[in-house]
C-alpha cells in the first residue's frame, strides 16, 4: 500500500502530518510555519497561515511538475532587407503568443514564485517547424498574419514565425509554500477557510483539484486554472452566495456544502468540468437541533457529515451526484468539535486529543467501534486569536468529556469478543461512549469500519508537550485508509489501554430466490457483519432480510460453511450469484441472490470471498496441490486443499470443496503436482499460469507480486438467427404463426434476440470487428443467401431448398472480445482446441513435463521443454496422424489415447520420457453402437464418455496389453470425466439425484468412490455443487487411493 498523510494543526498553529506507513505524527520540518486551516487532496494539501496567505504542499513524487513557456518570434520580408523583425503597423508584434495579440519578448517572462526554477535557456523548437536547424532554422512561413504556416519557403512567403520554449519545474514538492498573489485582479480578503476537490471528476492520468475558499467577510472564492502543470492555480474568482458563509467543504466529485453564520446549510448544484463553479445554490435544513444549527460540515464522494452547536455528530442519508441534497439527517452517537471526509468516504473526526476514524463510510453502513483511550489525558483545548474554531465557538459551552469504556477486568486482561448483532438503522441516538449505527438497507457501498484512536504525540518525540498537543483541525482528504492493510497507528496500544473489538458491516439491497412455493424472486436487504476480536480472528455472518405474510423474518449464512460462490446462468436470473454451503448443497437448494448491476454482482462476489478466505486462512499464491476449475461463464476458479483433504481417513467430500476465483478467462484448464498450469481461451489462444512465484487473485487476500500479470484477451462469438415461413400471398415472410418461434431468436427460438437487443456476455465484452453478418460456414450446408431450409420448426435444417420446405433460417455472427490482467503467459501462435498435461504425484521429479495438445484444424502437438520452471516449454512438435482429432488425453506411464473427428479410438504406441512424440497410432473399438466425445487416461484405466453422455470404462488393461479388450457401462448423465494418476474417478454431471428442477444446473462435480486396485470401477457417486462448470483441473498430492485424485476435469 503506498503512503498517505492525515494532517493536523494544533491551536498554536503548528502542523503535524500522520503517515499510514510510519505511524507516528510528525512535525513539518519549517518550525516557523503557522497555519490555521489545512485541507488534504490526492497528492496535494492547502493551507491558510496565519499570515493570511494560502500556502501549498505537494506530495514528492517520481515525475516532476513541469511547465513549458513558449513565444513566437515573426517576421516580415521586403525587398530591401529580406526577412526582418519590422512590422506592418497592423501585423502582430515581433514577439508574441500564437495568437499574435499579446506582446511577449523573451525577457518578459518570469518565474511565477520562488517555488519554480528554470531549467536551461531559452531555444528554438525544431519539432514545431518539422525541419532541421541547420536547413530551416526553426522558421515557419506564411503568405501573411494569420495563414497556415509550414517549414517549406515557398516564392509568396511574405511572413514568418519560430516558436521559442523555455522549461520551468516546481522545486518546492514535500514542503509548504507561498501561492503567488493575483497579478491582473484583486486578491480577495484575508480568507478564513479553504477546501479542495473534484479531484475524480476527471478520469485523465494528470487529474486536478478544485480550490474553494472563504473570506472572513462570509464571500465564497474559487481557485481558477489549477492543473497538474499549474498546481498553484492562476486567480482567485468570486462566487456569489445568498448570504455570508462561515465554512465551506468539497468532496473529491461534484459535491459542495457550506454552512452560514447562522448555522443553515447551502448546497452548490451545477458542478462539472464544464462548469467549476457550478449554477446556483440550494437551501437545505440543518440537522433538527434545539437551537444554533450546523458549525461544521464535511463532504465526501457521496455521503455528508455533520456537527451542530451541541457538538453531535449527523449524517446525511441519499446523497449522491443525482441528488446532492440528500433526503435526511440520522444521528450518530458521541461529541466532537469537526468531522472530515477524506478518500473513498473515509471519515475522520476530531474531539479532545483523539480522533475518530471510519473507512469507506458510503452511504450505507454502520459500525460498531474499537475505543481506545490514551494513557494520559490531553490537555484541554485552547483558543487563540488565529484559529478560527476559537472564534467560531468562544461563546458555548466546552466540550463534555466522553464517558470513558472501562477495561476488563481479570489477569490477562483479554478483549471480549464483540458479539454478532444486528444493527438498528433508524436510532436517532446512542448513549456516550456506545457505539452507534447509522445507514439503510437498500444502499450498496463499500465495506466500513469505525474505530477511535489516540491522536496525543507519544512522549518520545520529544516536542516539549507534555500531554501532546489541542487538535484545532484535521483533514484527511489524502489519506487513504486500507481495510485489508494492518496499520500501527489503527491498532490498540495494549491490553491496559482500551478494549478490542471491532465490527464493520455492509447492507444492500437484493433479490433473492425463494425455495418454497410459489417460487418467485422476492426483494430482499441483505448485511455482511464481520467481527474481529482482540485476537485478529474474524469471523463473518450473512443476512437476509424478507417480509412474510406482514412478518419481517431473516436467514443467515455463516461465512465459514460457505463453499463456492458463482455467477447463475438462467433466464430472467441476470447478475444473479449463487451462495453455496455443505448443507445447501447436501439439499440441493442453494441460496441464490441477483444485485442489479453486473458491477454490483461482482463487488459482492469479492466482498463476500475475501470473507471466505480469511475465515479459512486462506492467503497467498494457489499452490501446486490446487484444484483449477473453469466455469460456463469462462471464470477461473481454484481450491485449495486443507490438510484434512489429503489425509487417509478424511477423504473431503465434494461439496465441502471451497472454490475461490482467480482473474482470467479461459474455456478449458489442466495442471499436474508439479505447478504447471496450461489454458485454452474461448477463441483457441494457449496460455500458461504465470503467478506460481507470487500470487495474483481477484481477491485482495491474494496479494502478490504484479510482475507476474499479463494482459490476457479472449474472443467468443455471439450467434442469433433470423426465421421465416412461407405463405402463398408473399412467399417466405418474417410473419410467423403464433405457435411459431421469434423471427428473430436463439438457437432453440425460445428466446428472441434481435441485433439491436443482444448484447455482449457481460459489460466487460465489447464488440470487435465488422458488425453483424451472416454466417455462411453453418454445420448442414446453406443456399447463397446463407438461408437453411426445413419442413417446421424444429427439424433438421438443411441448404437446399425443397418443395416440402415451409420454413427457412438463417444464422448471424458477430465477435466480441474480452481484455483484463491475469497472471496467465499467452503461448503463441497456433490456436487449440484441447490440451493435456501429464498427471503426476507431488514427489515426481522428471526433466520435462509432457504436454500435448490439438490444433484448432486437430492437428497433434507435442509441447517440448516444459518444466516447472518453464512452465511455457520451448517449441511444439508435430505428430503425424491421418485425419483430425477432436479430444486427446495422457496417462501415467506416457499412455497417449485421442478421438478422432470421426469419432474413432486411437492409442499411440512406444510414447515415453525419451520418445515424448511415440511411433505410430493403433485404432481401438468403439463401444457397440456408440460415439465417443471425450476420453481420460489414468494409471491403469480408461474412461471415455459418448454423444449419449454414457461413461465407459476400458477392461483389460495391463502393461504387455495397454490397448484393453473391451468397454464397459458405468454411468449415465456425464459429460466430461478425468482421472488421476492413481485412477480415481471425476465427473462432471448433467443432473445429480435430489437436485430440484427449478435448479437443475449442468455441470455438477462428482467423484467416484470405492476405486481401488481389487474394484477399478468404483462402487458409487459422491455427488458435488451444480455450478454450470465447464473444465475442471484436479491437482492434488495424491500418495493412496483413497486420496482425492490428480487429474483434469471438463465440465460441460
Amino acid at each position: 500500500m503506498s503512503s498517505s498523510l492525515l494532517w493536523a494543526v494544533d491551536v498554536y498553529g503548528k502542523v503535524y502530518s500522520l503517515s499510514t506507513t510510519r505511524g507516528r505524527w510528525e512535525r513539518d520540518e519549517d518550525t516557523l510555519l503557522e497555519l490555521k486551516r489545512v485541507t488534504a487532496g490526492q497528492r496535494c494539501s492547502w493551507g491558510i497561515g496565519c499570515d493570511h496567505h494560502v500556502y501549498l504542499n505537494i506530495a514528492p513524487g517520481e515525475m516532476p511538475i513541469r511547465y513549458r513557456e513558449e513565444t513566437y518570434e515573426n517576421q516580415r520580408w521586403n525587398p530591401v532587407d529580406g526577412f526582418t523583425d519590422v512590422l506592418l503597423p497592423t501585423d502582430r508584434w515581433a514577439w508574441s503568443d500564437l495568437t499574435g495579440v499579446t506582446s511577449q519578448p523573451l525577457h518578459s517572462f518570469l518565474l511565477p514564485s520562488d517555488s519554480w526554477e528554470w531549467e536551461g535557456d531559452w531555444y528554438v523548437d525544431q519539432v514545431c517547424a518539422g525541419g532541421d536547424s541547420t536547413e530551416t532554422g526553426g522558421w515557419e512561413y506564411a503568405v501573411d498574419f494569420p495563414a497556415n504556416f509550414s517549414r517549406e519557403k515557398k516564392w509568396n512567403s511574405c511572413v514568418c514565425r519560430r516558436r521559442w520554449i523555455r522549461d520551468r519545474r516546481y522545486k518546492a514538492r514535500g514542503s509548504w509554500t507561498k501561492i503567488p498573489l493575483d497579478h491582473l485582479k484583486q486578491p480577495p480578503l484575508p480568507l478564513s477557510d479553504v477546501s479542495c476537490g473534484g479531484w475524480e471528476m476527471s478520469d485523465q492520468p494528470g487529474r486536478y483539484h478544485f480550490l474553494w475558499g472563504v473570506s472572513q467577510q462570509g464571500q465564497v472564492w474559487f481557485r481558477s486554472g489549477i492543473l497538474p502543470q499549474v498546481p498553484e492555480g492562476q486567480c482567485w474568482e468570486e462566487v456569489e452566495a445568498p448570504r455570508e458563509v462561515a465554512q465551506i467543504s468539497a468532496g473529491p466529485g461534484d459535491l459542495l456544502w457550506a454552512v452560514l453564520w447562522d448555522g443553515q446549510l447551502l448546497v452548490r448544484i451545477g458542478i462539472c468540468l464544464d462548469s467549476p463553479t457550478g449554477s446556483s445554490w440550494v437551501m437545505v435544513d440543518s440537522p433538527p437541533v434545539k437551537e444554533g444549527g450546523t458549525i461544521h460540515v464535511a463532504v465526501g464522494v457521496s455521503v455528508v457529515w455533520a456537527v451542530t452547536k451541541d457538538y453531535k455528530v449527523w449524517f446525511r442519508r441519499g446523497v449522491n451526484s443525482h441528488n446532492p441534497c440528500g433526503s435526511g439527517w440520522i444521528s450518530i452517537g458521541g461529541e466532537m468539535m469537526m468531522v472530515d471526509v477524506g478518500l473513498n468516504d473515509q471519515v475522520t473526526n476530531a474531539s479532545h486529543g483523539s480522533v475518530l476514524t471510519c473507512e469507506d463510510s458510503g452511504d450505507t453502513e454502520l459500525l460498531l467501534t474499537t475505543t481506545q483511550r490514551p494513557r494520559d489525558t490531553p490537555k484541554a483545548f485552547i483558543p487563540t486569536s488565529d484559529s478560527f474554531i476559537s472564534s467560531l465557538v468562544a461563546d458555548r459551552e466546552p466540550l463534555r468529556t466522553p464517558t470513558p469504556i472501562k477495561p476488563p477486568q481479570g489477569k490477562d486482561c483479554e478483549a471480549t469478543p464483540a458479539p454478532m448483532c444486528n444493527v438498528d438503522l433508524e436510532a436517532a441516538q446512542s448513549p456516550q461512549g456506545e457505539a452507534s449505527s447509522l445507514g439503510r438497507a437498500g444502499d450498496v457501498g463499500p465495506p466500513t469500519t469505525v474505530a477511535t484512536y489516540p491522536l496525543g504525540l507519544e512522549p518520545s518525540l520529544g516536542l516539549g508537550e507534555e500531554d501532546g498537543p489541542a487538535w484545532a483541525w484535521i483533514s484527511g482528504g489524502g489519506c487513504d485508509v486500507d481495510h485489508t492493510a494492518q496499520m500501527s497507528w489503527l491498532s490498540p496500544l495494549s491490553n491496559e489501554d482500551c478494549t478490542g473489538q471491532s465490527v464493520w458491516l455492509r447492507k444492500g439491497s437484493m433479490r433473492w430466490w425463494r425455495d418454497w412455493k410459489p417460487y418467485r424472486w422476492v426483494d430482499v436487504a441483505v448485511a455482511l457483519e464481520q467481527s474481529t476480536n482482540g485476537n485478529g480472528k474474524r469471523d463473518a455472518i450473512f443476512f437476509i432480510y424478507f417480509t412474510q405474510y406482514d412478518e419481517k423474518k431473516y436467514l443467515h449464512v455463516f461465512i465459514s460453511d460457505v463453499t463456492v460462490l458463482v455467477p447463475v446462468l438462467k433466464e430472467n436470473s441476470h447478475h444473479a450469484f449463487a451462495m453455496y454451503t455443505s448443507d445447501s448443497t447436501k439439499q440441493r437448494w442453494p441460496l441464490v441472490l441477483a444485485a442489479q448491476t453486473e458491477k454490483d454482482m461482482a463487488d459482492w462476489l469479492s466482498l463476500l470471498a475475501g470473507c471466505c478466505c480469511e475465515a479459512r486462512g486462506i492467503r497467498g499464491t494457489p499452490s501446486r496441490q490446487a484444484l483449477w476449475s473453469v466455469t460456463s461463464k469462462g471464470d477461473v476458479m481454484v481450491h485449495e486443499p486443507s490438510p484434512c483433504l489429503e489425509a487417509p481417513a478424511h477423504n473431503l467430500p465434494c461439496d465441502m470443496m471451497f472454490w475461490l476465483q482467480v482473474p482470467g478467462h479461459l474455456r478449458c484448464v489442466e495442471s499436474n503436482s508439479l505447478g504447471v498450469v496450461w489454458g485454452i481461451g474461448c477463441d483457441g489462444t494457449a496460455w500458461v499460469y504465470s503467478g506460481s512465484g507470487s500470487a495474483s487473485c481477484a481477491f485482495p487476500l491474494f496479494v502478490g507480486d504484479t510482475g507476474t500479470l499479463h494482459t490476457q484477451t479472449d474472443g467468443r462469438t455471439v450467434y442469433i438467427y433470423e426465421n421465416q415461413r412461407w405463405n402463398p400471398m408473399t412467399g417466405y415472410t418474417d410473419k410467423l404463426l403464433p405457435t411459431d418461434r421469434f423471427p428473430w431468436s436463439d438457437d432453440n427460438g425460445f428466446t428472441e434476440c434481435t441485433k439491436s437487443t443482444t448484447h455482449p456476455p457481460s459489460p466487460q465484452w465489447s464488440w470487435v470487428g465488422s458488425p453483424w453478418a451472416v454466417d455462411f460456414a453453418f454445420s448442414g450446408g446453406t443456399d447463397k443467401e446463407g438461408w437453411q431450409y426445413a419442413a417446421d420448426f424444429p427439424v433438421t435444417f438443411h441448404g437446399n431448398k425443397s418443395l416440402k420446405d415451409f420454413v427457412r433460417r438463417r444464422r448471424w455472427v458477430r465477435k466480441c472480445k474480452i481484455t483484463l490482467t491475469a497472471p496467465w503467459q499467452e503461448v503463441p501462435p497456433i490456436p487449440l482446441s484441447d490440451i493435456t498435461v501429464l498427471p503426476c504425484l507431488a514427489q515426481s521429479s522428471m526433466e520435462q513435463v509432457p504436454v500435448w495438445g490439438l490444433s484448432d484444424k486437430g492437428d497433434v502437438l507435442c509441447r517440448l521443454g516444459v518444466t516447472p520452471q518453464n512452465p511455457a516449454g520451448s517449441s511444439w512438435l508435430h505428430v503425424g496422424t491421418d485425419q483430425p482429432f477432436k479430444s486427446i488425453s495422457i496417462g501415467g506411464g506416457h499412455q497417449v489415447w485421442a478421438i478422432a473427428r470421426d469419432r474413432a479410438v486411437f492409442y499411440r504406441g512406444s510414447v515415453s520420457a525419451s520418445n515424448p512424440a511415440g511411433e505410430c497410432w493403433y485404432h481401438i473399438p468403439s463401444p457397440p453402437k456408440q460415439s465417443l466425445r471425450q476420453l481420460s487416461v489414468g494409471r491403469t484405466s480408461v474412461y471415455a464418455v459418448d454423444e449419449n453422455s454414457n461413461l465407459w470404462y476400458r477392461q483389460g488393461l495391463t502393461p504387455s496389453y495397454p490397448q484393453g479388450s473391451a468397454w464397459e457401462l458405468i454411468s449415465n448423465n456425464v459429460t466430461k470425466v478425468s482421472v488421476g494418476p492413481l485412477d480415481q474417478v471425476w465427473v462432471i454431471a448433467d443432473w445429480v439425484p435430489g437436485c430440484p428442477s427449478e435448479l437443475s444446473v449442468p455441470g455438477a462435480v462428482c467423484h467416484r468412490l470405492g476405486v481401488g486396485p481389487m474394484q477399478p470401477k468404483g462402487q458409487s457417486w459422491d455427488y458435488g455443487i451444480g455450478v454450470s462448470h465447464y473444465q475442471l483441473g484436479v491437482d492434488v498430492r495424491t500418495e493412496d487411493i483413497g486420496r482425492v485424485p490428480n487429474g483434469s476435469l471438463f465440465p460441460k
